[in-house]
């Protein structure tokens, strides 16, 4: 029983966590006398070399600290033997240092071993000095644990403390001649490796690093490492002496191994490599320039940069021929392709440009930016060179960056200008345009055919945006150049992507959009507005320089002539199925405004054309600088953005908004009765007309918004300065159509109503007796229709299915206004009303036409209400006027019988009609007081 213990109560429950916390087990530090470990290893971290024996015999512990690897590792590191190839000097030092040890045992004199019980003492063969100061803290025979701290591993080479103290046993030996001068210690160390530049370099390299702070091998390191850096420098001298004469020679291995050598001594704290400096200095472009910058400039002070092309050859053939031998001979961690370049860069093309944008900018501001982006693309080459030059060990990255910090100080002026530029220009084609007009409308005999006399308005709306986009597929001529210089770059008509050009322009010009022909888009007859844009002898406005040799430039060339061919008459011929206006119904139409503009000439699709093009120009130019970084290429972007929203604002306020407010004013003051009886309505038809022009001017600033602007945004982006100005201009338009809508809406009801009442005969509802019965419309009638009819399908295609809904909404709510109005004017015979049910059939059948729910349900009601006209029992009137749902709710008895009070029989019939609808007679139930 004495073998059992006693159970311990079972805890059913564990305690609360407040009344017994739980915690966390903590490693508690280790110290080392009163001081942690930790503290023990960053002292030792900044400790010199010769007084880590002494630390390391107070005790065990500081021992074992003193081992640390973490302590050596850090030294190790700062030697950087893995870098530049310096664990070769070591191995030769080796060799050399055995080969010394082997040559002094053969010198001295023979020795008798003797042998006896303590064993052979003479085995031991290690140099009192092997270990410097190490071995020197090691003499007291007291301390054999401290002395065997240094020898323990000390052939190991596996730990980083094995691997320094191989190398400062190395390399120790070697500071002893560091106080000498400069000469003696260079023959010194050379004589301690192998005879050779690049291996007298590494060991002057890996000596300055060993006598370095974060190592601090001896004690007078600092002495030693200024005395070296004096040796370093005289052997750099020397190793630039010995380039130059391999220069000399043409000698490329003896220019590399200098090169390699210098390179390996260079410290880098000058901010340029002296060897690379001095290299590029002696290069004979920097002295040989015998080139003219304002030779870029012809006799009537226009650009011409023929000069220029010389120019940038003899760069680029400098940078090939001189980088290339950079490559090869210099190392490529130095750099020296990139330097030179940056040098010819700054030196010499960017001074060549600066007295180029010097002059330009005396000349005008337009030549200036011409300039600018001419200038940036031709320095832009040597990019391509220097890769060329370089080879993969040149980064594309850095090339450019030699242009970009050679042209940036040019930049702030150009991107201020260039808005500064463009916003007057576009002000002064808007307000040329304004001038012309109010001068044009002065002769008006001339009657232009335009979209509402072609055949079919649509396909001359998609061929002007085809011969648009193809206007757009043609690059713009950044680098000017001469006709003769670049073999016919401004190319006439006749050819494949001047014809394309050609036939845009003369497709964009208004006055040749006649459906007589269809045919003959000849650029003969382009106007004085298109005329400005071309040169002599029928060049073209849009420039084909062949100067650009970007790829995308070519395939834009190509994509204009592959759309030439296709497209190549631009032929507006009709489909078999389409029914043409009639030219004389707008010759009518402009014939009778007597006194009135012609509004047509308020919109312009040159002015259009004419500001995109100008935009266009600004954004090639600033595409030019579209890679530059940083904020340089944000400013870029940003004045991509403006000008863009500039041209929209010019477009939209300067001329659409402006064009459609006079429009409607205009259309406002116009009275049918003061001209001739015509189902046109002069102002109105107009105002189609520039409808028409208005959609086709939102559909090109569509076509260059995707073409051209969509690369640079975001589309998706609704906060976008740029996706916010273009909904502007989009509203705006829309606004301006909604409201010259509405006033023209306003026009034609009244012009409809005016034909209504001058054509409807006076007893047109109540003929005599005899006449025969015509259950043809009106003539009122029929005018009216088909003056509605005309206008109705001249807006289809000009706007949207939703404007245009409305549109017919409100034209056939304010007929049925005047319809009921016209009907109460009426006396009406039973003969008559089978004459007013044939007109309201007509109608309806109109209104049937526009294919709007809402309105054809009123008219249904409406042409049931001529029945009213014909019953001829009142009784029967009376149930008639009385049945609500027979209409649809539409009209309220009380309304019905307004107009059964136009019936030519209504005294008669007045008594039954009262008495049966609403069972009383007034002259039998009613008294007068």
């Amino acid at each position: 029983m004495d073998k059992f213990k006693t159970l311990e109560p079972l805890k059913l429950y564990s305690p609360p966590a407040s009344a017994s916390p739980i915690r966390k087990a903590t490693v508690a530090p280790q110290f080392v006398g009163k001081l942690p470990s930790d503290l023990h290893l960053l002292i030792l971290s900044y400790l010199p070399v010769p007084d880590f024996p002494a630390y390391a015999r107070c005790s065990h512990a500081t021992a074992a600290l003193a081992e640390s690897e973490k302590l050596w590792e850090t030294r190790w590191k700062s030697l950087k033997m893995d870098n530049k190839g310096l664990g070769v000097v070591l191995n030769d030092l080796e060799e050399h240092s055995k080969g010394r040890a082997a040559e002094s045992r053969a010198a001295a004199p023979p020795t008798i071993t003797v042998d006896d019980e303590f064993g052979d003492f003479a085995s031991v063969d290690v140099p009192p000095d092997e270990m410097g100061d190490f071995v020197g803290a090691f003499q007291n025979p007291t301390t054999p644990m401290s002395a065997s701290l240094w020898t323990n591993n000390f052939k190991s080479t596996s730990t980083f403390r094995g691997q320094y103290i191989r190398v400062h046993n190395l390399l120790k030996p070697l500071t002893k001649t560091l106080l000498s001068p400069a000469h003696i210690i260079l023959n010194d160390l050379a004589a301690a490796v192998t005879p050779s530049l690049r291996s007298e370099a590494s060991t002057l390299r890996l000596l300055f690093l060993f006598l370095s702070q974060s190592i601090q091998p001896v004690r007078k390191w600092r002495e030693y490492r200024t005395a070296l850096r004096s040796a370093m420098d005289r052997f750099d001298a020397n190793l630039l002496a010995a380039f130059d004469n391999a220069d000399e020679r043409g000698d490329e291995n003896g220019m590399r191994e200098a090169a390699e050598s210098s390179w390996l001594v260079w410290d880098g704290a000058d901010s340029d490599w002296e060897m690379g400096k001095v290299w590029a200095e002696k290069r004979e472009i920097f002295y040989d320039q015998p080139w003219d910058p304002l030779a870029n400039f012809t006799k009537d002070r226009q650009l011409a940069f023929d000069a220029m092309d010389d120019f940038m050859t003899i760069v680029l053939n400098a940078i090939s021929e001189h980088g290339s031998r950079a490559v090869r001979v210099f190392p490529a961690e130095a750099g020296v392709l990139i330097s030179f370049s940056e040098r010819v860069a700054s030196d010499v093309v960017g001074e060549y440009i600066s007295t180029v944008l010097t002059r330009a900018r005396e000349i005008s501001l337009d030549i200036f930016l011409k300039a600018t982006a001419a200038s940036f693309r031709e320095a832009w080459k040597m990019v391509d060179t220097i890769m060329s030059a370089g080879g993969t060990s040149t980064s594309r990255t850095k090339a450019e960056d030699v242009v970009f910090r050679m042209f940036e100080p040019n930049m702030d002026e150009y991107l201020d200008e260039e808005t500064e530029v463009v916003k007057p220009t576009f002000e002064a084609i808007c307000k040329g345009w304004d001038q012309q007009a109010s001068e044009r409308h002065n002769n008006l005999g001339d009657v232009s055919a335009r979209f509402l006399t072609s055949h079919n308005p649509s396909q001359v709306k998609r061929n002007v945006l085809a011969s648009f986009t193809s206007v757009l597929l043609l690059p713009v001529t950044i680098v000017p150049r001469t006709v003769g210089a670049v073999g016919g770059a401004l190319v006439s008509g006749g050819t494949a992507v001047g014809g394309a050009a050609a036939q845009g322009i003369a497709m964009l010009n208004p006055q040749r959009w006649g459906g007589a022909g269809g045919g003959g888009w000849g650029i003969s007859n382009v106007p004085e507005g298109y005329q400005k844009h071309r040169g002599q002898g029928n060049e073209t406005m849009f420039e084909i320089g062949s100067d650009e040799d970007d790829e995308d430039e070519q395939e834009e060339k190509e994509k204009a002539e592959v759309f030439d061919e296709k497209h190549g008459g631009l032929s507006l011929a009709p489909p078999p199925s389409a029914a043409p206006l009639s030219a004389g119904t707008l010759h009518t139409a402009s014939t009778s405004l007597d006194q009135m503009d012609q509004m047509d000439t308020l919109l312009s699709l040159d002015v259009a054309l004419e500001l995109i093009h100008t935009s266009r120009e600004s954004l090639k130019r600033l595409e030019t600088f579209a890679a530059y970084p940083d904020r340089i290429g944000d400013r870029v972007r940003d004045t991509i953005e403006e000008v863009f929203i500039l041209m929209l604002q010019a477009l939209g306020d300067g001329h659409v908004k402006r064009g459609f407010s006079r429009a409607t004013a205009r259309m406002t003051s116009y009275k049918p009765a003061e001209h001739e009886e015509t189902t046109s309505v002069a102002p109105l038809l107009q105002f189609f007309e520039l409808v028409h022009i208005g959609d086709t001017i939102q559909s090109m600033v569509q076509v260059y918004f995707d073409k051209e602007m969509a690369p640079h945004i975001d589309k998706t982006d609704f906060l976008n300065s740029v996706v916010r100005e273009k909904k502007r201009f989009e509203n705006s338009l829309d606004d301006s159509v909604a409201g010259g809508l509405n006033a023209g809406t306003e026009v034609l009801m009244n012009q409809v109503e005016h034909i209504i009442l001058k054509l409807t005969e006076p007893r047109e509802y109540y003929p005599p007796e005899n006449a025969a019965l015509d259950l043809k419309p009106s003539k009122g009638c029929t005018e009216a229709i088909k003056c509605l009819e005309m206008h109705c399908k001249l807006l289809k295609g000009s706007t949207s299915k939703e404007v245009l809904e409305v549109f017919h909404q409100e034209v056939g709510i304010r007929l049925i206004a005047i319809l009921q109005k016209h009907i109460k004017r009426q006396i009406i015979s039973l003969t008559g009303g089978f004459q007013v049910i044939a007109d309201l059939n007509a109608y309806h059948a109109f209104i049937s036409s526009l294919k709007v729910p809402s309105i054809t349900a009123d008219f249904a009601h409406l042409k049931m209400l001529g029945h009213v006209y014909v019953v001829e029992d009142a009784k029967d009137l009376a149930q008639i006027v009385r049945d609500v749902t027979r209409y649809g709710g539409a009209y309220r008895p009380e309304d019905i019988y307004e107009f059964i009070q136009r019936r030519s029989d209504w005294k008669k019939i007045e008594k039954t009609v009262d008495k049966t609808m609403y069972n009383l007679s007034f002259k039998e139930d009613c008294i007068v007081c």
